[in-house]
């Protein structure tokens, strides 16, 4: 398997993407709403707990929109996918820290950590979307730590950022990769 054949296998298996970042900016608006009425705790738990919750649920989304959920065995790309992973428990590390100090601050290291995975992500996809998508909530998270804003804001931000990307990922066959049935 070249190159493009691994980025078109990961788009098709994985919808370009589009599953993963709907569920996510779904518990994004979760970690938000809990916030807002529950407590910051809560909010946190909702954001942790429900971000391991994000690719089982993705594969569950791209299986019902039809596609496989799962990636052809031996697609070096998949060794990528796993070690950008580990970029966001690093940063989440960070983010409990950082919460000590400075609880509003918390969200806003998330934002700019799950940033920083999606700027990988399109070397996995094959779209440069990601680079938007990434910097957009890197720079949203910048935004709420400069501007010392509320705690729930950077949750609605990454939840609005990622709802948004994962339209025009699923509206976009370009992003979301050839199904099986046009070739």
């Amino acid at each position: 398997m070249n190159f493009d054949e691994a980025q078109q296998d990961m788009r098709h298996a994985y919808l370009g993407g589009g599953p993963g970042l709907l569920a996510s900016g779904a518990v994004w608006l979760a970690a938000g709403a809990a916030g807002s009425l529950v407590s910051k705790p809560a909010s946190v738990g909702i954001l942790v707990l429900g971000g391991m919750m994000i690719h089982p649920a993705a594969i569950g989304l791209s299986k019902l929109f039809g596609r496989p959920g799962r990636h052809a065995r031996g697609n070096p790309l998949a060794r990528l996918a796993l070690e950008s992973t580990f970029l966001m428990f690093i940063g989440l590390f960070v983010a409990f820290a950082v919460m000590q100090v400075k609880p509003a601050f918390f969200f806003p290291v998330m934002l700019a950590t799950i940033g920083g995975r999606y700027l990988v992500f399109a070397t996995l996809y094959g779209t440069r979307l990601y680079w938007g998508i990434g910097g957009a909530l890197a720079v949203a998270g910048m935004l709420c730590l400069v501007l010392n804003a509320p705690f729930t804001t950077g949750a609605y931000l990454g939840g609005a950022i990622e709802l948004v990307a994962a339209l025009m990922i699923l509206s976009n066959p370009a992003f979301a990769g050839k199904s099986v049935q046009a070739e």
